[in-house]
């Protein structure tokens, strides 16, 4: 078996791990034990998806052998299953990293801005930049789309990091932002690996690709409202 192949399956392994505990936090209740196990369960899952997917894009673009010789478009497929996936892997990384930090650091802000975390956030934005650059290189517009998701999620995340002050429970709303993010990036990720096998004629389309976006992102909206602190309630200032 070849180290790609190996790569694959222990991709899908992690991968099925965090997309089915994806969903147990998401319908249970906020902070209980079943939400904070299952929770830790899918991070956990969807980390080792992302490294590995990391490990597959740069197989993908720098390894001996032709990946999926069937297509025929290597550049687009540098794209799509090199650059694109490199960036996923980072970008769930990304979130799955602030979205346990903002918790572990609710009350002690100023710890986000140290180089540990912002080093990961640059990572996240180099990456979307490159993605959306070579998407706009081979005219595939999902590349740009999902750069573009990257891009927004790490600005708004430096907003709360850096803003002076912030209402008390704040870092809910970026706990949820960021986790349902995390779905976001591994969904689409996995695509990357299953729709080739199993739809291979459908693998370029972008309506397809663009599902976990479009769901993901209703869910920060729907999530966003939701828990938008109320305006009279104590603003906590930056440590």
């Amino acid at each position: 078996m070849h180290l790609f192949e190996v790569l694959i399956w222990l991709h899908v392994a992690f991968g099925a791990a965090g997309l089915i505990a994806f969903w147990v936090p998401i319908a249970s209740r906020k902070g209980a034990s079943n939400h904070r196990r299952w929770g830790r369960i899918a991070c956990y899952g969807f980390l080792g998806a992302g490294v590995l997917a990391i490990a597959m894009a740069l197989l993908s673009l720098y390894g001996p052998e032709e990946r999926i010789p069937s297509i025929t478009d290597r550049e687009l497929f540098a794209g799509l299953f090199g650059w694109m996936m490199l960036y996923l892997g980072i970008l769930t990384i990304g979130f799955v990293d602030y979205g346990l930090a903002v918790i572990r650091h609710s009350r002690n802000r100023a710890a986000l801005r140290s180089a540990r975390y912002q080093s990961v956030i640059l990572a996240v934005v180099l990456s979307a930049l490159w993605c959306g650059y070579f998407g706009m290189k081979v005219g595939h517009p999902l590349m740009q789309l999902v750069a573009g998701v990257g891009l927004v999620a790490m600005a708004l995340q430096q907003v709360y990091i850096w803003r002076r002050e912030t209402h008390g429970q704040s870092y809910v709303g970026e706990h949820f932002r960021a986790l349902l993010g995390m779905g976001i990036s591994a969904y689409t990720a996995f695509l990357s690996v299953g729709l080739i096998r199993i739809v291979p004629d459908q693998v370029f389309n972008p309506l397809i690709w663009a599902g976990p976006s479009i769901i993901g992102v209703s869910l920060i909206v729907y999530f966003t409202i939701r828990t938008k602190p109320k305006a009279e309630r104590k603003i906590a200032p930056s440590a």
